[in-house]
């Protein structure tokens, strides 16, 4: 089977799911009530699913390292702790938390903030080299969850159950305008990944073979780091926190495709992550009648896998 052939099988299956989502159960007496809730749901799942596989995986090119997501940054850490600092200063019940369109804003423009910030101040110097800035964001992320850990010990405890919705992620009540809101963004950040494909290439030849074939490093890395970090603050914003499913989708992708080709590595890995989140949550909703969340399952898969690549010899 070619790369376009499993590409076509990804695209098909993950049709098959977004369809079987939106049209289960449909009448003609219930229809407007059910797509309502089940389309934004669908959108939000795809969106969530491409931002997450996209940025992964750019960010293990440029780290050249397969056992690293941009989480790593401690995006996750930070969105936990911008919930907490949102409650223990405005209130579980404020408008700044009940409100959805302004939870996300906030969430999405204080974690832009952040990484903007530290890739900034990091790239003023030239003798920096990749592997500080992910000891650096290790410690930030440490720091926000210590943060965070701390003022959940000093919450009320009806304050707290604000909070802890927001410690997982959910598919089921998702926003029809942040839904919308996003998926412009998604597109424009999306399509310019796509459009450095070539470089993306090189960089497998490792950053010396490809300053010497003419490519910026610092420029492209740069460059990299701020569009996944946007892409990973929507997505994080939109549906919570999954820990380990941007490294179980790109090493997926890795063993399914033996390609070094972004345009086909990117799109799959897109479209893979897409058809997991859907039928994930088509099995947790019908299969187990939700008495899990897919999160808990993609982390739990994602932290095996994790295991299993440390112990491979050749990946660390």
């Amino acid at each position: 089977m070619t790369d376009k052939h499993k590409m076509f099988l990804l695209l098909i299956l993950s049709i098959v799911m977004a369809g079987l989502f939106i049209g289960y159960g449909l009448t003609a007496d219930n229809y407007q009530y059910f797509l309502s809730r089940r389309i934004p749901k669908v959108l939000a799942m795809i969106i969530a699913g491409f931002a997450i596989g996209i940025a992964s995986f750019c960010f293990q090119t440029i780290t050249n390292n397969r056992i690293l997501t941009p989480g790593i940054m401690g995006f996750d850490s930070l969105y936990l702790l911008i919930q907490v600092l949102v409650v223990s200063l405005f209130g579980g019940l404020s408008v700044m938390m009940t409100h959805a369109v302004i939870n996300f804003s906030i969430s999405v423009i204080l974690m832009m903030a952040f990484s903007f910030i530290l890739f900034l101040l990091y790239f003023r110097y030239s003798a920096s080299n990749i592997i500080s800035l992910l000891l650096l964001g290790v410690i930030f992320g440490q720091l926000f969850q210590s943060g965070s850990s701390f003022l959940t010990m000093l919450m009320d405890p009806d304050e707290f159950a604000n909070v802890q919705a927001s410690m997982f992620a959910s598919f089921n009540n998702i926003h029809v305008e942040l839904v919308y809101w996003t998926l412009p963004v998604l597109i424009l950040v999306s399509a310019w990944l796509f459009n450095i494909h070539r470089t993306l290439d090189v960089y497998l030849l490792d950053q010396d073979n490809a300053t010497s074939l003419g490519v910026d490093i610092q420029r492209t890395t740069r460059t990299v780091l701020l569009l996944s970090s946007v892409l990973i603050a929507i997505a994080t914003a939109l549906i919570g926190p999954i820990m380990f499913f941007g490294l179980l989708i790109t090493n997926l992708t890795r063993e399914w495709l033996k390609t070094y080709q972004h345009k086909y590595l990117l799109t799959v890995c897109g479209l893979m992550s897409v058809a997991t989140l859907l039928t994930g949550q088509w099995v947790i909703e019908k299969a187990f009648g939700f008495e899990t969340t897919l999160s808990v399952v993609i982390n739990f898969a994602g932290g095996i896998y994790f295991l299993f690549l440390l112990l491979r010899s050749k990946v660390v």
